[in-house]
């Protein structure tokens, strides 16, 4: 049987999705001129960066772009994998985890946490633009963090800062579908902490797998317009790093099963 999360499969998918007539957009295109059948395909460039720019030249090869979000953590962040997927024609965008940053580093909490989150965000958000333009932005979901990061909106606005829009909060989720393939796998509500379209999101449970994936896309049950992330570390062809990432993640699964299951307690994150 293929082994799934590979770059073979990876290639498949988007062969299906073309041949079933759905275009390619970034985020920030669609959210200034949405297609009227169109796949959004997001990267959360959690850690090895490498991996993005492989996707991002698979894409290229096809004449697909896509959108990438880059952490600034040392996994994630390499200022030449970030001008190389712009160049390649990619949407850059931060992919933001400055309240458990900050939080980490001074310990604070409250409205002084806030302010200093915020100012964090702005600081990191000109070192990207000193490298490429960025239009979007989409939080990190710091599963082990009490807080969610998207908690500076509530105080800011990003669009002070020239930012277009933040996938989680300006994506109508009832009506576009979201798959993400946290969990290693494409119906893992259950074992996502925050990386999830909320609960009037349309949903896909029988999708698990990516054979699933292109066959729901190849019967036309999911609709016209479409987001689906992708965390490069997960896709790999040799073995070894596949192997690591499928051995591991059960725990990691149940380790959030568990998180969710206290914070459901006690009304956390």
């Amino acid at each position: 049987m293929q082994r799934d999360f590979t770059m073979p499969v990876y290639k498949e998918l988007l062969m299906i999705l073309a041949e079933a007539g759905y275009a390619f957009q970034t985020y920030s295109d669609f959210v200034t001129n949405p297609g009227p059948r169109v796949v959004v395909l997001r990267h959360d460039i959690d850690r090895k960066k490498g991996n993005a720019l492989v996707f991002a030249e698979i894409q290229h090869a096809r004449g697909i772009t896509g959108s990438y979000y880059f952490r600034i953590v040392p996994e994630s962040w390499d200022e030449d994998i970030i001008r190389e997927v712009a160049r390649l024609g990619h949407e850059v965008g931060y992919h933001y985890e400055d309240v458990d940053l900050v939080r980490k580093k001074k310990h604070l909490s409250g409205s002084a946490l806030i302010e200093a989150a915020y100012s964090h965000f702005a600081i990191q958000l000109g070192r990207f633009r000193e490298l490429v333009p960025v239009h979007t932005i989409c939080s990190h979901g710091s599963p082990l963090s009490p807080f969610d990061n998207k908690m500076i909106w509530k105080h800011y606005s990003y669009r002070d800062l020239g930012i277009l829009a933040e996938p989680y909060l300006d994506t109508d989720f009832s009506r576009i579908a979201y798959l993400t393939d946290t969990g290693r796998r494409w119906n893992g509500r259950a074992v996502t902490i925050r990386d999830h379209a909320g609960a009037s999101a349309l949903a896909f449970p029988h999708i698990r797998n990516t054979r699933q994936l292109t066959a729901a896309v190849k019967s036309k049950q999911l609709p016209d317009q479409i987001m689906l992330n992708f965390h490069p570390q997960r896709w790999n062809d040799a073995m070894i790093p596949w192997l690591t990432e499928w051995s591991c993640q059960p725990v990691k699964n149940l380790l959030k099963r568990g998180l969710r299951f206290i914070r459901r307690i006690f009304g956390r994150g």
